[in-house]
């Protein structure tokens, strides 16, 4: 191959790669979105009852004004992040864990929604689904997912929009 005059060497030519030191394997990642779902607690007596959960958020993404936030969220919340980011973002939206509505039925002889495996496994699922959502590039510019992770109460009435990126 004839080096020198050909302007498409120019524009192929690799990169120089530098050998990677540990401090820079072990280091915090040029960009991260942790997202856990964690501390359900169950508020309430008899058919005035309701579980929510605390939302904890750490990043380092430019697009969000907090870098750590937590919040706490009832699965209500969820379906309303659901819905707002289905009919304001061009994503598909991953689907959220059943309402269970076998478990709301009355005269049963367990707590239904409220018993402690159910709640471990809707919190898994609530985590898992707020981190699939949470980590497209198109929905962290959404001001509903915004507020939904870092606003300690909902505004079911905001304005939806995206996010200015300062």
């Amino acid at each position: 191959m004839a080096t020198g005059g050909d302007p498409a060497e120019k524009h192929t030519k690799r990169l120089a790669m530098s050998q990677q030191t540990l401090d820079d394997a072990y280091a915090a990642p040029a960009n991260f979105l942790e997202i856990d779902v964690v501390n359900a607690e169950t508020h309430g007596i008899a058919n005035k009852r309701y579980t929510d959960y605390e939302v904890r958020m750490r990043t380092n993404l430019p697009i969000f004004t907090l870098k750590e936030s937590t919040v706490r969220r009832r699965y209500s919340d969820f379906e309303w992040l659901r819905t707002e980011l289905e009919r304001d973002s061009k994503i598909l939206v991953p689907p959220l864990p059943g309402k269970a509505l076998k478990r709301l039925l009355p005269f049963r002889s367990d707590d239904g929604i409220f018993e402690d495996e159910f709640i471990e496994e809707r919190r898994a699922a609530l985590e898992v689904f707020v981190n699939k959502v949470s980590g497209h590039p198109l929905a962290q510019n959404e001001k509903c997912l915004h507020m939904f992770l870092q606003d300690t109460a909902v505004d079911k009435n905001y304005i939806p929009g995206k996010v200015k990126n300062n």
